[in-house]
């Protein structure tokens, strides 16, 4: 077969390659996800110049055009330029892609020698992934005269079929140009489903030839035109990506009721909706105009679209709407519908019907979950891997979002931990006739929504314990970390909200204390209800877990991260998604037991540099001008250095605090100080790591000077911010500044005395502790996460 090379307009594409030893291990590879198999040698490869690259096999004029790409990143991460020489790398690709998910198809073996490089893929769609795999290789080498290459071997392909990213278009709106950057970022991170969220209450963001009031009067002018969508479309297919468009129907409907407000169950008229939320109107389902309506939509959609499944949404349906309406009630009644549910399964019915006629596969979220849902369709859980559990048992396909909603400010290691499938408890919850034991019942109060319930539960024996929380209609979790002496409890857990730290004081039968979900608290009360102490009582009974049998496992297709868009917009949205995408991509590329989490951070930290040179994302630009654009007047270098040390409030903390102070709607200013902040600080944790690393070898004095050093910079910057933020337009960084500061003076303190063995007074640990306890608590939905080692330092005085 004819081998067809690349050519830049610059000439011929070469390569001077010099075969040498290069010894190199697995660990020093920089590379997320981690590939299935990698095998290096002590050979190296050097690059001189770009390398020029031929192609074989089928789909061709896809695989060169995606060659002509990689050649220019290639050239953006090292500068390389066209030389005279050879064809060192070349690609071939065994079969067409067919099958839009398919695991096998995605596969491919790149294959690094001291004298050429060759990528071998079984589709088109696996020649993109040894390319990226390879582009990562190879680095970030500016100022490198040459680029030197391990010799290896990698051997790869995904874990999961699908591995999706869901952006929501409505809440705020993205445009394009920004959509395919958000797009090169998923091609880079492995990623292949983009789910396009494109109806919801606050807006249609689709042309509609059929119904064109939905993008006319319920769009604010910001819609998708039909060939806009085919252009993303075509942008998506050229870098393996499948689209997945998601028309929520029967809830999640205010913009249709705007538009066709005859078409709901309750009367109009319908005002535009910005406020955040779950709202009420619903389609009506009695009304055969609803389901003309859903055939001339999904009817459209599915012109456009080509991948085989359309998301329907069906989630958070409100039925009151349903419910006082005569008409819908009697049109249930003669049905033999037994109840809201009954109607919302029979609407999804007919919807599938229709989707079925146009050769497409329905997907929706829990809520669609009912013995009379069409088999074959997806269920993609929002609600974790118990509902997960319960539609795998029901013969569903299934997706997982819980744990990847990366609209949520969360630490990359949590996203990391998310097992999708539910676990058994893997606990000795019987205690033994010397072990003591209590049940508590707790419950701990949000600014918005339901109070964080549910009963928590310790068993001891000696010094040592163990424990398992059940939060309200959630299955057991087991506890770790766990610490009891009667009197303190101390335990971790990961839960849906994100990861819990809990510090709690246990006093005359109650509980009292503070549990740290992701970064910030809830204050915890409770009492106890049982214990080896209370004659008769027993340890409660666990809600029952829907454990996946291994012959349905297959039915798990994969996950997709999650990012919804109350407040996120189009100069936040990559600081957001970026870098951690790529660490949920790694949990559904990569092999279920890859779990090391320090190895995660040190390869995230080089890819998140890499995918802002190689895949233009701006994540790190976006920080920048977000901060120079509120702050002119200040120095960018003290703004980073002040930004190392904080954290927006993580999960839903954000949202509670809009709630309860502001209005919680488009309304709000996404100008602020937090809307600058990357979801974690990684100099606040490295702080924490160093402080640790200096309590147990004290002696290491130059670890003590590093950690000196970080608290001086925080406070030099510190005190640089407060003094060019005085006017009253910059309160909030101001104080925040300000409280740095002080942060930073206590752990200067206690550095200090610490080295020195001479411990603080009573009244400097109070006061010390006052600082510590307000830098750790929300202000301005702002997190002084440096403050974190800080009290590690205060509670291990000498």
């Amino acid at each position: 077969m004819m081998l067809r090379s690349l050519i830049l307009a610059g000439g011929l594409c070469t390569a001077l390659l010099t075969p040498t030893t290069f010894a190199t291990t697995s660990e020093s590879l920089n590379l997320l996800p981690w590939p299935q198999s990698v095998e290096t040698s002590e050979q190296y490869l050097t690059l001189k110049a770009l390398p020029s690259v031929t192609v074989s096999g089928e789909d061709t004029e896809l695989v060169r055009q995606a060659g002509e790409r990689f050649l220019s990143r290639l050239r953006q991460q090292t500068g390389l330029k066209a030389g005279e020489s050879s064809l060192p790398i070349s690609i071939r690709v065994s079969a067409k892609a067919e099958r839009a998910l398919d695991t096998a198809s995605e596969a491919y073996t790149l294959a690094v020698s001291s004298e050429a490089i060759s990528l071998d893929a079984e589709s088109y769609r696996g020649a993109l992934h040894g390319l990226e795999t390879l582009l990562q290789l190879i680095g970030i080498q500016h100022k490198a005269e040459s680029i030197r290459l391990p010799a290896l071997t990698v051997t790869d392909s995904p874990r999961f079929a699908w591995r999706g990213l869901l952006i929501d278009s409505v809440r705020h709106f993205f445009s394009l140009e920004t959509l395919k950057r958000q797009i090169d970022g998923m091609a880079a991170a492995k990623l292949n489903v983009f789910h396009w969220h494109l109806t919801d209450d606050q807006g249609w963001r689709l042309e509609s030839p059929s119904y064109p009031k939905l993008h006319e009067q319920a769009s604010g002018g910001q819609y998708y035109t039909r060939a806009q969508v085919r252009e993303l479309i075509d942008y998506a297919a050229a870098r393996g990506i499948h689209v997945l468009p998601e028309i929520d129907m029967p809830g999640h409907a205010s913009a249709i009721a705007v538009a066709y407000p005859e078409l709901m169950s309750a009367p109009g008229p319908y005002q535009p909706e910005d406020r955040w939320g779950v709202h009420k109107p619903l389609l009506n389902p009695a009304n055969p105009a609803v389901y003309e309506f859903a055939r001339a939509i999904l009817g459209e959609v599915a012109e456009l679209f080509p991948f085989p499944y359309v998301h329907i949404g069906g989630d958070e349906v409100d039925p009151e709407h349903w419910e006082t309406n005569q008409e819908i009630q009697a049109f249930r009644e003669k049905q033999k519908l037994a109840d809201s549910h009954a109607l919302h399964a029979y609407f999804n019915q007919r919807l599938a019907e229709i989707l079925t006629q146009l050769d497409r596969k329905m997907i929706g979220w829990d809520e669609v979950l009912h013995p009379d849902l069409p088999k074959g369709t997806v269920v993609q859980s929002w609600q974790g891997p118990d509902a997960l559990g319960r539609a795998i048992n029901m013969g569903f396909p299934a997706l997982l979002s819980t744990g990847f909603y990366l609209d949520q400010p969360q630490y990359a290691s949590y996203h990391y931990r998310v097992r999708l499938l539910p676990e058994p408890v893997k606990l000795d919850t019987t205690p033994a006739d010397d072990e003591s034991w209590s049940t508590w019942r707790f419950s701990a109060p949000r600014k918005r929504g339901s109070d964080v319930a549910g009963t928590l539960s310790v068993i001891t024996h000696d010094k040592t314990s163990r424990g398992f929380i059940d939060f309200k209609n959630k299955s057991r979790q087991v506890l770790s970390d766990v610490r009891y002496d009667g009197q303190h409890l101390s335990f971790t857990v990961d839960s849906w909200m994100g990861p819990i730290s809990a510090e709690l004081d246990s006093h005359n039968h109650t509980l009292s204390g503070q549990l740290l979900v992701g970064n910030a608290p809830y204050l915890l009360t409770g009492e106890k209800i049982a214990g080896s102490e209370l004659a008769g009582s027993q340890l409660p009974e666990p809600v029952k877990k829907d454990l996946v049998d291994a012959s349905k496992e297959p039915l798990l297709l994969g996950g997709e991260a999650a990012l919804w868009a109350e407040i996120i917009d189009e100069n936040s949205i990559d600081l957001r998604l970026w870098p951690r995408g790529f660490v949920v991509a790694e949990r559904l590329w990569s092999a279920e037991e890859l779990r090391d989490e320090k190895a995660l951070y040190a390869r995230l930290d080089n890819v998140s540099e890499w995918s802002a040179v190689s895949a233009g994302l701006e994540h790190f630009q976006q920080q920048r001008d977000a901060l120079q654009s509120r702050y002119p007047d200040v120095a960018l270098d003290s703004l980073l250095q002040l930004s190392s040390a904080m954290e927006p409030a993580h999960y839903y903390h954000r949202h509670h605090e809009k709630s309860e102070k502001e209005t919680y709607s488009r309304r709000d200013p996404l100008n602020r100080f937090v809307d600058s902040l990357p979801a974690e600080s990684r100099a606040s944790q490295d702080f924490v790591d160093q402080v640790s690393q200096w309590l147990a070898q004290p002696e290491n004095t130059s670890v003590q000077q590093r950690l000196n050093k970080q608290l001086q910079q925080w406070q030099e910057a510190a005190k640089a911010v407060a003094k060019a933020t005085q006017a009253p337009a910059h309160q909030e960084l101001h104080q925040l500044a300000d409280n740095l500061s002080e942060v930073t003076r206590w752990g200067l303190a206690a550095l200090e005395a610490r080295a020195k063995g001479k411990p603080l007074t009573v009244e400097q640990r109070k006061e010390a502790n006052a600082v510590i306890d307000r830098a750790l608590n929300i202000q301005y939905e702002v997190i002084v996460s440096a403050a974190f080692g800080v009290k590690q330092l205060l509670h291990t005085q000498p």
